[in-house]
């Protein structure tokens, strides 16, 4: 694939060294370049923004769940309790059948209808726009909170999973340990312009090209930007 020759080449010349944070238009300019070059390989849109409750059930599925079993799960749940009351009133063990898929299931069955009976009691079945508040809601994480808020309410925030972790530390955006420490980082790093869009693109881009393990840099469209691109590729 072509690559840039532009500055931001000659700008990144010590492997493993993120962008200069001193400089913000240095910053903004590697931040704006790798953005454009993901979105032409990898469209924003596919994750669609829908009803949040289904967003908060979804995603409490889908930890430590594959995609194409969260979405098996996620179908076959809301196929039978589509809406908080349904859930909140639901037989347990029904609702483990239906979401065994996504593993797990036990727990995940007695989180999910405490959840929607809290929504039902004191949020007039409605989920709260408030990411405190729904960290307070069983089996809700920041993560799963933020997802609510991108996907459900179309606000801007950072979800951050494995896939945006791992690549915001390999392109130097970040140097952090833990998820929660990436998304105070990134919060700091990214302009909020990015915000909405950031979770897919760094997800999408770490299942297809990114990888966790056997990264594909020899193809990806950052090889000549990206500090272990550069690095892995010079070895």
């Amino acid at each position: 694939m072509p690559k840039s020759g532009n500055t931001l080449k000659q700008k990144r010349k010590v492997p493993g060294k993120g962008p200069m944070k001193s400089n913000v238009n240095e910053r903004d300019e590697y931040i704006e370049e790798v953005i454009k070059r993901i979105k032409k390989v990898i469209p924003p849109g596919k994750f669609k923004h829908r009803d949040p409750y289904h967003v908060l059930i979804s995603t409490i599925l889908s930890q430590r769940s594959k995609d194409e079993k969260t979405a098996i799960a996620s179908k076959q749940l809301f196929d039978v309790y589509d809406t908080p009351e349904a859930l909140a009133t639901g037989d347990l063990k029904k609702i483990q059948k239906l979401i065994a898929p996504a593993g797990l299931y036990e727990a995940k069955a007695k989180n999910i209808r405490k959840v929607a009976k809290i929504l039902v009691e004191e949020y007039n079945s409605k989920v709260p726009r408030d990411l405190d508040e729904m960290v307070n809601l069983p089996g809700v994480g920041r993560k799963t909170a933020n997802c609510v808020l991108v996907y459900g309410f179309n606000e801007p925030a950072i979800p951050v999973d494995t896939h945006v972790h791992r690549i915001s530390n390999r392109l130097g955006w970040v140097k952090t340990k833990m998820p929660e420490q990436t998304e105070t980082e990134l919060a700091k790093f990214l302009p909020r312009k990015y915000w909405i869009d950031i979770n897919e693109l760094l997800v999408r881009f770490g299942q297809e090209v990114c990888r966790p393990v056997g990264p594909r840099c020899p193809a990806c469209t950052l090889n000549d930007i990206c500090p272990t691109g550069i690095e892995r590729l010079m070895k």
